[in-house]
């Protein structure tokens, strides 16, 4: 049996639960820590909780570490539109402001990384540095798609969220048990336990969240010869003038690293990258120690305040 939605989206531990209006939408935000700001992105279909390790490593090291329930997700509000990269980085942004500080180190997860990326292009002034997880630049991203057989083959899930109502019934079908079986798909190790995956079948249930997760994949493919896709194209043309850490698990079953060759090529202040072995898409979770051993040295090297 399942726990209750609403119990999974506010889980009590080392952290605190609150709500912070930016860009006209409300946000949940789970915070821990004092320090320089990070802010922490999920990806689907996941929720803040997927940065439980972090909050705490990251409040142990000298940060403040802030996860955010995206647009559409968890307790924020499932708003009808603005599930576009443009439109999430403006969350961010505004999130970074209404937190009190003038800039943030931006960690995002597949699509939270996504989003990294655009806040970097398009809010240079907010972002100190982003660190993206499993997911590369869009540029190489959209080649991959494009070119590289077994990588569209591994995004064809994409496409079958195109068409309507059909994702959110499946999504939401016998509990949310597509979500656990995307879960370890994806995994690159013995991730997720039971009750791992019955928090995120949970979350998955919290109305409307199916819908806008989707919606979220639907702009991808349906934007391109739109003028906001176009629009998108253009920001994230140039390269980016923070420093980016890009970290990959090496058996991601949704993201091939060969598709994120070619993503320094849009790092103009500086580029590292980390593949890990032995986890998959999600890295943060599948080996927290690993994740937090190339993370944390990373971020302290560009903090100006001695950590």
């Amino acid at each position: 049996m399942l726990p209750e939605p609403a119990e999974v989206v506010r889980r009590e531990g080392p952290w605190t639960h609150r709500d912070v209006t930016a860009n006209a939408c409300r946000f949940h935000v789970v915070e821990a820590g004092d320090g320089p700001l990070v802010v922490l992105l999920h990806g689907f279909p996941t929720f803040w909780w997927t940065w439980r390790h972090q909050l705490e490593s990251l409040a142990a090291a000298g940060f403040r570490a802030v996860a955010v329930d995206m647009r559409g997700y968890g307790g924020s509000d499932h708003t009808p539109h603005g599930y576009d990269p443009l439109t999430l980085a403006a969350d961010v942004a505004g999130l970074v402001r209404a937190l009190g500080e003038p800039d943030a180190f931006v960690v995002g997860q597949g699509w939270g990384g996504l989003v990294a990326w655009t806040v970097a292009a398009q809010h240079p002034d907010v972002t100190r540095g982003i660190v993206t997880v499993a997911m590369p630049h869009p540029a190489p991203l959209r080649r991959a798609f494009l070119s590289d057989g077994p990588q569209r083959r591994l995004a064809g899930y994409v496409v079958g969220f195109q068409r309507p109502f059909v994702p959110e019934r499946q999504l939401t079908r016998n509990d949310a048990a597509l979500v656990e079986q995307l879960l370890r798909r994806w995994s690159g190790s013995a991730w997720p336990d039971e009750e791992t995956a019955a928090v995120y079948r949970s979350a998955m249930l919290v109305p409307n969240t199916a819908h806008c997760s989707v919606e979220f994949h639907r702009w991808a493919i349906r934007s391109i010869p739109r003028r906001d896709g176009r629009r998108f194209q253009a920001v994230v043309a140039e390269p980016v003038v923070v420093p980016v850490l890009q970290i990959h698990g090496l058996h991601d079953g949704a993201i091939l690293p060969s598709s994120v060759d070619g993503s320094d090529e849009y790092a103009g202040a500086g580029y590292d990258r980390v593949d890990l072995d032995g986890v998959g898409h999600f890295p943060q979770e599948e080996d927290p120690a690993a994740f937090d051993a190339a993370l944390i040295p990373w971020l302290r090297a560009h903090s100006d305040t001695g950590l």
